[in-house]
């Protein structure tokens, strides 16, 4: 599998939309009101709407930048709305209507002609025609007044720099005051008709249209809530993902409150789902259907803490509730409280009769479910349900990391027991949902926390016996902060011992790789594919990149070959033969963009983090011998296709002289007490202008390691040549270690020339060799 970190370029393939295209509105608002936007027509879209507060606000969105769409998928940024008009049919219901005060108001964020930031008004009823909640509304951007009366107030709009506009959306009762609304108020608005002229109504958009692969994509409605699911579904299908998606329901947006204590929390009188989770959903899966995509349907223990009833959380022994790191805090519901766990039964069967309703095969996923394990090792096992549950298996666990006595390790078997039982029961909700039609079941389990090595015994609770084959149909693991910390040697054992302990073959098995949280840390991609490519190499089902609008924002794309060309894309774990290689000329080459202007000066742009070596092997040619060997190793490499194994000589040892190696020779990290596996690296200069080149075959036998100045042969090394230790080393420990490598090389040519007079006669054969780049 290849991949890649791409940016929109003018080179990149070009389609046009006009502008306004109903699939790229989108819709935000403050909590605790939900909302969202679907398209019902090539030219139509409908926002459902659930106001709680006398003050909440929704925006349906136009934004002269494309934030969320891969950028070979985006349409250009063009903040010019001049030589544009607008027009749409406008319908509504449930809000306040356009005739009102706080009625629906275009707000249009930009600058002046002047370049000062400000914002413009525009009541939409003084553009439109017809009554108050069925109108025909008309805009024309070189001819737009803010304010409430016209012409009296009118405040002219400078529609050449827009950065945004939205329409803004209240209740009925709307007043600006902090108030709760007597009941929630359902309401919605639908934009039809939306045709957009003038010589500024065109965008250029991105039409890349990527072959097929064999990663799975992963998503979640907490992270694409505001877009339309036709949006979402585009960039999918465009970017090559095909079969099943995952689709994580979220924990903050999906549900309906009720006033609570001074505040919301979750209710399912009316149905489990709010109204605009229900349309947004139904519109995602019809979505899906017509794609080809199946979707795999993942519900977690996790809800937002706010929206979250007291009694349902799980707690510490101090009553301290199970409370995740993201901000604002989600947690946990307790397995053993029959409120919660019937709660989320309603909910799983509200997105199977979704999946059923649009003909979709029903495939359901419980996501992560775990006794949740707070700072200091207090496991969360001590709410008032649990307690009761366990009678007197309950006992004081002080850090479930520490040597825990048998009546400690009996109650985390209970907790196991249910924590299975209450899986079954969900799982059992939603096959009686599917009916007849039947259903797949999948458990997501995140590694890192079932197995952590420092609390060996919580996997009795947090993978029980009852999880063991079949009782469900796919094993999912999930792994991604190993990957990221650079601790993905881990998983392989891991998944062995998931495999020991409840008997899913690799087969039964999907792999989550990801997820880069923030955009600066692009650069975790790489082990993130190297590990997808790990487990599909492993033998599982199916691999997921988690998730689809981290993959948007940083361009991630992946492509695959067809079988022959894959097997071109092979390296081979052999060496070139040495005896020619030791007289080989070498070459170092970088690649930089320069740009002159006419009075000499120049910008430079380096386009490659490390430099690739050239190499010509002819010259190591001195016998027919060699050459026939050269030909014999030409043909089993196929010319280029294949990759191997070349000894630089000039540059093949991590010492500063090229001689042998040391275990303090190159400088690899610090321990930060988790972390065991560190890449092999050498570098290449000093001070700010130092430059580190990764290392991926170091020769067998040769590489040494240290820890804070200390030898040792506690580690050992994985398939992609890094060092795995034994044990984590101390915070703040320097590892360091010495190696011989060699360079992963291909032939520069498909074919080898070498004449039997011209090398008799003395002339030098060029057989031209190209450093490849890992992954090969």
């Amino acid at each position: 599998m290849g991949w890649a970190l791409v940016a929109a370029e003018p080179h990149h393939r070009k389609g046009w939309i006009k502008r306004f295209d109903a699939r790229f509105w989108t819709v935000d608002f403050a909590r605790p009101m939900m909302a969202s936007v679907v398209t019902t027509a090539p030219a139509a879209l409908r926002v459902e709407a659930v106001f709680y507060n006398r003050q909440d606000l929704a925006g349906l969105i136009w934004e002269a930048e494309d934030r969320w769409d891969h950028p070979l998928l985006a349409y250009e940024t063009k903040r010019d709305f001049r030589g544009t008009r607008l027009s749409f049919r406008w319908r509504s219901g449930g809000v306040k209507p356009l005739d009102a005060l706080h009625g629906p108001t275009l707000t249009i964020e930009g600058r002046d002609a002047e370049g000062n930031a400000r914002a413009w008004y525009v009541r939409l009823w003084n553009y439109a025609s017809g009554t108050a909640e069925d109108a025909v509304v008309s805009l024309d951007f070189d001819a737009l007044d803010g304010g409430f009366l016209l012409p009296g107030e009118a405040d002219p709009v400078w529609a050449g720099d827009i950065d945004r506009m939205f329409v803004s959306l209240v209740p009925p009762d709307y007043d600006l005051t902090e108030a709760a609304l007597a009941a929630p108020v359902e309401g919605w608005a639908e934009m039809s008709a939306i045709t957009c002229t003038g010589s500024g109504s065109v965008l250029a958009i991105g039409d890349a249209m990527l072959p097929e692969h064999g990663l799975g994509i992963a998503n979640g409605y907490d992270d694409s809530y505001h877009l339309t699911p036709a949006r979402v579904v585009r960039q999918m299908v465009a970017l090559g993902y095909r079969g099943d998606v995952v689709h994580y329901v979220g924990m903050s947006h999906y549900m309906r409150l009720e006033a609570a204590g001074g505040g919301f929390a979750v209710s399912a009188d009316g149905g489990a789902l709010n109204a605009s989770t229900a349309a947004w959903h139904a519109a995602f899966a019809a979505a899906c259907r017509d794609a080809g995509l199946g979707i795999i349907w993942s519900l977690s223990y996790e809800l937002f803490d706010a929206y979250c009833p007291e009694a349902w959380k799980q707690r510490d022994a101090a009553g301290a509730p199970a409370l995740t790191g993201w901000v604002p805090p989600s947690t946990l519901l307790s397995p053993a409280n029959g409120a919660a766990m019937g709660y989320l039964q309603a909910v799983a069967r509200a997105f199977v009769g979704i999946a059923a309703a649009a003909g979709l095969d029903v495939k359901f996923q419980v996501g992560e479910p775990w006794w949740w394990v707070n700072p200091g090792g207090r496991i969360c096992a001590y709410d008032a349900a649990a307690t009761a549950a366990l009678g007197s298996a309950s006992v004081a666990i002080a850090d479930v990391r520490g040597a825990l006595d048998a009546g400690q390790a009996a109650m985390l078997d209970a907790l196991g027991g249910l924590l299975a039982a209450s899986t079954a029961a969900l799982v059992d909700a939603a096959r009686d949902e599917a009916g007849a039609a039947g259903l797949t079941s999948h458990l997501l389990v995140f590694l890192p926390t079932v197995l952590d090595p420092y609390a060996p015994e919580l996997r009795r609770a947090n993978v029980p016996a009852g999880w063991a084959a079949p009782a469900f149909d796919v094993l999912q693991l999930e792994d991604y902060d190993w990957v990221t910390a650079g601790r993905g040697a881990e998983t392989a054992g891991a998944r062995d011992a998931m495999i020991q302990r409840l008997g899913y073959p690799a087969g039964q098995q999907h792999y989550f790789a990801g997820f880069v949280l923030n955009g600066e840390d692009r650069a975790l991609w790489a082990p993130i594919a190297a590990a997808a490519e790990a487990a599909r190499r492993a033998g599982v089902a199916r691999a997921f990149v988690w998730a689809l609008p981290q993959v948007a924002r940083d361009g991630f794309v992946a492509f695959d070959g067809e079988e022959e060309e894959g097997e071109v894309q092979a390296y081979d774990a052999v060496d070139f033969p040495l005896a020619i290689g030791r007289e080989a000329l070498a070459v170092t080459e970088f690649s930089t963009q320069i740009v002159s202007s006419p009075s000499g000066h120049e910008q430079r742009a380096s386009e490659w983090a490390e430099a690739r070596m050239r190499y010509d092997a002819g010259p190591g040619i001195r016998s027919e011998a060699d050459v026939r060997m050269l030909i014999d190793f030409f043909r089993a490499r196929r010319g280029a296709a294949r990759a191997f194994r070349f000894r630089d000589p000039f540059d093949q040892s991590s010492a500063a002289d090229d001689g042998l190696p040391t275990a303090s020779d190159q400088r690899l990290g610090y321990g930060d007490g988790s972390r065991r596996q560190f890449a092999l690296v050498k570098h290449y200069g000093d001070g700010d202008a130092v430059q580190e080149r990764a290392i991926r075959l170091p020769v067998e036998g040769s590489v040494r390691v240290s820890v804070d100045g200390v030898e040792t042969a506690a580690f050992a090394m994985t398939a992609d040549g890094e060092v795995l230790f034994d044990a984590a080393p101390a915070a703040g420990a320097v590892v360091r270690a010495g190696f011989l490598f060699d360079v992963p090389v291909r032939f520069a040519e498909d074919r080898l020339e070498v004449s039997r007079a011209t090398f008799l006669a003395g002339e030098l054969a060029s057989v031209p060799l190209v450093e490849v780049r890992a992954p090969w």
